[in-house]
């Protein structure tokens, strides 16, 4: 039995259907079970509670193989990242008095560092945070999801991708969520190590590059274009992020664009993604389209 946190989103979904394609057993600590009702009807058994909760975390954890966490994404953090903190509190107190044999982590790219991260400060703090306990861990550290171009799928229609990245031939970290569920299943259910161990994933793709596959997929010429800086605020505030509190989202963006998320960190293992961004446009085209 292995424990999938976060099973309704495209990691934790990407990663039980890895499992169960594998024919293991999979619990998942679910909130809500209407929306998970699609798992279990597919035989995953459904735990309710949440990642605010460490007794929750702790049933959840009983019995089981190995186990996936991750952090709820926040892109209007507080200044303290205290959402964070709270989550990561229950972690250790729950991994501490159930402790399983091995523990995968949904990481970052950057989470390395401890300062000009922006939203990536909250998985540089959980790093940090497990750091302290003695059980076999792995922590993904991703790129940037393919998926999170999806947009383009609708704004790309007149040829333009307007994105955060500049320069957009600039190459940095990104893989699909497929790729990473496939990680973590490998980790969960591969031979067992001991200590700490963290895996870069992903492969160094460019803005021009990801535009170039987008346009395939649609049949037409389509180009990335940075979204001047002056105006990440208005961008950020038109996808939900509150006015006055996107500065999280574009430090995070500096980041990448510094190249602080770049492959190769000391004392780290690399598994490159084997989905490319046009297989990901191509699945969500269909779907649409069918």
């Amino acid at each position: 039995m292995f424990l999938v946190i976060g099973i309704t989103g495209r990691v934790g979904g990407a990663t039980a259907q890895h499992l169960l394609a594998q024919a293991k057993k999979v619990r998942a600590l679910v909130r809500n079970r209407e929306k998970a009702t699609n798992w279990g009807d597919q035989g995953v058994e459904l735990v309710d509670g949440d990642w605010n909760d460490a007794a929750a975390v702790e049933r959840a954890l009983e019995g089981v193989e190995g186990a996936f966490v991750m952090l709820p994404a926040v892109w209007a953090p507080s200044p303290d990242f205290g959402e964070a903190k709270s989550v990561i509190a229950n972690y250790v107190e729950a991994l501490t008095r159930a402790a399983p044999p091995r523990v995968v982590v949904l990481s970052s790219m950057g989470a390395n560092r401890t300062s000009g991260l922006g939203m990536i400060t909250a998985l540089s703090l959980l790093e940090q945070g497990l750091r302290q306990l003695t059980l076999p861990i792995a922590y993904v550290r991703a790129g940037g999801f393919f998926e999170n171009f999806l947009y383009g799928l609708h704004v790309a229609q007149g040829g333009t991708l307007p994105v955060y990245y500049n320069p957009t031939s600039r190459k940095s970290t990104m893989v699909a969520t497929d790729d990473i569920g496939a990680e973590v299943a490998t980790l969960l259910t591969g031979p067992a190590w001991s200590g700490q161990r963290v895996v870069e994933l992903g492969s160094m793709v460019s803005a021009d590059e990801v535009a170039a596959r987008l346009g395939e997929v649609l049949q037409r010429d389509v180009k990335a274009f940075s979204i001047p800086r002056a105006g990440w605020p208005a961008a950020f505030e038109q996808i939900g992020i509150p006015k006055g509190q996107t500065g999280p989202a574009e430090t995070m963006f500096d980041a990448v664009n510094a190249g602080w998320m770049d492959l190769g960190v000391a004392g780290t293992e690399h598994v490159a993604g084997t989905t490319s961004p046009r297989d990901v446009f191509a699945a969500a085209h269909k779907a649409t389209t069918a």
